[in-house]
């Protein structure tokens, strides 16, 4: 558990710098760049900050490209996940289900740049939100990606012994790990 809260702290500190740096960057560029969207990161910040705002905000800048074929727009969406992971204590929001679609989806863009980074935001999410199976889930579907099936069942086991909801989706996935699908869940099953 030491382990786990060391990295988990060195995460937010390496986050936290990562953040000033592309605030930085941001501000000397904001006369020429319209998809900056910091006011409306601020007007998060300043009112409520809740997970829902941040959620909402971030799919709606994904609906602006591909990630996996817009390197501008990958780096843009780290940015501003960055940011929502580092404005939300997890103390407060592990059990919000936005929170946990946020820490997922950090994960699944970080994994576009470097697998490891991505593990340690997978690691994170099931640390803080273990009892959403989704999360169980997108960490195992990752794993699986990385050609780690015995990871991948592993991940789905501890899921299941630690009583993640919905334990059906958990079941799904297990099943189709054993049929050797490449997709634990397809588009209907999520």
């Amino acid at each position: 558990i030491t382990s786990i809260m060391n990295r988990v702290r060195n995460l937010k500190n390496k986050y936290r710098n990562e953040e000033n740096i592309t605030d930085e960057f941001n501000y000397t560029k904001i006369s020429a760049d319209t998809t900056d969207n910091s006011g409306t990161v601020n007007q998060i910040m300043m009112t409520a900050n809740n997970p829902e705002d941040w959620l909402c905000f971030l799919l709606k800048l994904e609906k602006k490209g591909v990630p996996q074929m817009d390197v501008s727009l990958l780096n843009r969406l780290i940015g501003r996940y960055s940011q929502a992971v580092a404005a939300l204590p997890a103390e407060k929001y592990s059990q919000d289900e936005s929170y946990a679609r946020i820490l997922v989806r950090f994960a699944e863009l970080k994994a576009l740049q470097d697998p490891e980074e991505a593990r340690d935001q997978f690691h994170l999410a099931r640390l803080n939100c273990k009892k959403f199976a989704f999360v169980h889930v997108a960490f195992a579907q990752f794993e699986l990606s990385q050609e780690n099936e015995k990871k991948c069942k592993q991940i789905l086991q501890k899921a299941v012994e630690c009583s993640a909801v919905p334990l059906e989706l958990l079941e799904i996935a297990l099943q189709n790990l054993h049929l050797k699908k490449k997709q634990l869940l397809s588009d209907e099953e999520k």
